[in-house]
This record gives structure tokens, C-alpha cells and sequence, in this order.
């Protein structure tokens, strides 16, 4: 202890007064001091970048959220579940739409646009108003981005569900055969909040039949899980467009008004477009759950 007790005493660092009485060593043997490490460079920038970025194809500053509102508030431990058809309008996914009504597609948002402001693409929350200045980004990205046709409700679930509910969804609608779907209407959907309306393309007879017996499939497992059922009388679309507030009269009267453009025309089509059905998709949270997929025969 007395050994320890001198050798702090004689410490450069002590607050004891001998430290005038300890020689200076000269400057010239002073040891370089070791250099500060060097600070990380930063993650490139792609990384800051959402995965879905259109930076480089659109010079748009988006705004968070755009005055949506949640359709349940966030809780600790809670996962949304959506199931749903996936797709896309590209020729390499499961759902397409070839060129020609693509182009045509293309048009009647352009016009819907012109008619009633403030409508946004959907899920990429682009104005569309923006997008109609260039047709090929309006195809691009309007048109050539994921869909998806709601089998059930978006709802929250906890975590000691989530093998339940997909496991549940595996035993119902694993056994799948393929079918068309026909797109044959342009129509107008508003949330249960009435906060947002969209604009959409609904199925009203090929593939009606079979996507209503497998939202009835959903609606069996979320009943057992105490889940909030699919409408009673459900309408299968995809939505390409969507805007702030019920604003269903404006863009009913837009709709109507292409119609009638078109019956002048003479292009009346018994569909919009055509594709096929290639699987079933459950997305809990960020993860998302293959519940039947078919390869190409």
C-alpha cells in the first residue's frame, strides 16, 4: 500500500506540490501525438433514399403523409395485415396491361386530371397533374408501378397472431387454379372515414366470381382471429389514383363525362384490360407472406 501511495504521489498528474520539483524533459524528445482516428465517411447516398426513390426521373419534393390520416392510430406491437392479389401493369409481372391500353389509360387519367385537381398516384403520392406534362413518366410511373386487389380489410394485428393467420391462410386458399381477370370499370371508392376517394378500375364479371370466393376464405380466418370482415358486398379494383376528402361527385362527373367522349368515338371495349391471376400475398408489417403462387406452366 505504501509502495502504491508513493507512486500516485510521484504522478505528473497529482495535485501535489512536487510537481515543481520534477524535471522538464526536453522538447526534442516529445513523442508525436497519435493522430485522431478519421471520422466515417457517410452511407452513400442511395441508402438515403427510399427503395421505391424517383429521384432522377421526377424533380418532386414529396410532403409526408399529404394529409392522410391512419386508418387505426399506431400501438406498440401491433402489425398491419393486408392480404391481397399482387400485381403489376408491366409485361414481366403477373398482371399487365399491353401498350395499346396503356397509351388509352394513359389519356383518360390525363383528361381526369384536367377536370378535378389535387388527385395523387397512388401509393408513390405523386400530383398527377405533374406527371401529365410527360407521357412517358405518366406510363412510367402512373401505370407501371405495384397494385394489388384487396381479398380483406387492413387491419391491426399482434404479434402472437401472426403464425396463426398466415398458417390459417395457407389451409384456405392453398389450393388455387388460374383464372382472367377482366378490368371493365372506371369507378369511384371512398374510405369508411371518408377522408380519401380514388379513382379505379373495378372488376365486374370475369374473375368476379372467383376473387369473391376467396375474400369469403380471408373473412373465415379473420373471423376466427375476432378481425373485422371484408364489405358485405364486395367490389374487387385496383386504384391508380387517389385525393384528400370525399370528392366522389367530382370525379363521377369526370368519369361520365369521358364516357360519353368516348361513345362519340366509337371505342366502347367490353373490358379495359385483361390479366391472370398468379397468386395470393399476405403482408404483415414490412414482411410480407407468400400464401399461394403459381409458376408458369
Amino acid at each position: 500500500m505504501d509502495a502504491l501511495i508513493a507512486s500516485y504521489a510521484n504522478c505528473p498528474d497529482s495535485d501535489s506540490d512536487s510537481d515543481s520539483d520534477m524535471p522538464r524533459q526536453k522538447t526534442e524528445n516529445h513523442q508525436a501525438p497519435e493522430p485522431l482516428p478519421l471520422p466515417l465517411p457517410p452511407p452513400p447516398i442511395s441508402l438515403l433514399r427510399p427503395h421505391n426513390s424517383l429521384e432522377g426521373k421526377l424533380n418532386y419534393s414529396q410532403t409526408a403523409h399529404l394529409g392522410r390520416i391512419r386508418s387505426f392510430p399506431h400501438v406498440e406491437g401491433n402489425y398491419a395485415l393486408h392480404v391481397f392479389i399482387p400485381g403489376n401493369l408491366e409485361e414481366d409481372f403477373d398482371v399487365y396491361i399491353p401498350s395499346s391500353p396503356k397509351k388509352g389509360l394513359a389519356q383518360f387519367l390525363k383528361k381526369v386530371a384536367s377536370l378535378v385537381p389535387g388527385l395523387h398516384v397512388v401509393d408513390v403520392d405523386i400530383p398527377l397533374n405533374i406527371l401529365c406534362k410527360d407521357d412517358n413518366k405518366l406510363e412510367q410511373i402512373a401505370l407501371g408501378r405495384e397494385f394489388h386487389i384487396s381479398l380483406g380489410r387492413t387491419v391491426p394485428i399482434r404479434v402472437h397472431q401472426i403464425d396463426s393467420v398466415v398458417t390459417m391462410l395457407r389451409q384456405k386458399l392453398q389450393f388455387q387454379r388460374r383464372y382472367w381477370i377482366d378490368f371493365n370499370k372506371w369507378e369511384v371508392f371512398v374510405n369508411d372515414d371518408q377522408t380519401r376517394s380514388f379513382l379505379s378500375l373495378e372488376v365486374i364479371a370475369e374473375g368476379l366470381a372467383e376473387i369473391t370466393r376467396q375474400i369469403q376464405a380471408v373473412n373465415a380466418v379473420y373471423r376466427l382471429h375476432n378481425l373485422p370482415e371484408f364489405y358485405e358486398d364486395p367490389r374487387p379494383h385496383i386504384s391508380l389514383a387517389w385525393a384528400l376528402g370525399n370528392i366522389s361527385d367530382s370525379l363521377k362527373r369526370a368519369i361520365e363525362e369521358m364516357r360519353r367522349h368516348i361513345n362519340v368515338e366509337g371505342s366502347v371495349r367490353k373490358r379495359i384490360f385483361t390479366s391472370k391471376f398468379n397468386g395470393i400475398e399476405c403482408k404483415i408489417g414490412s414482411k410480407t407472406y407468400k400464401i399461394c403462387k403459381f409458376s408458369e406452366d
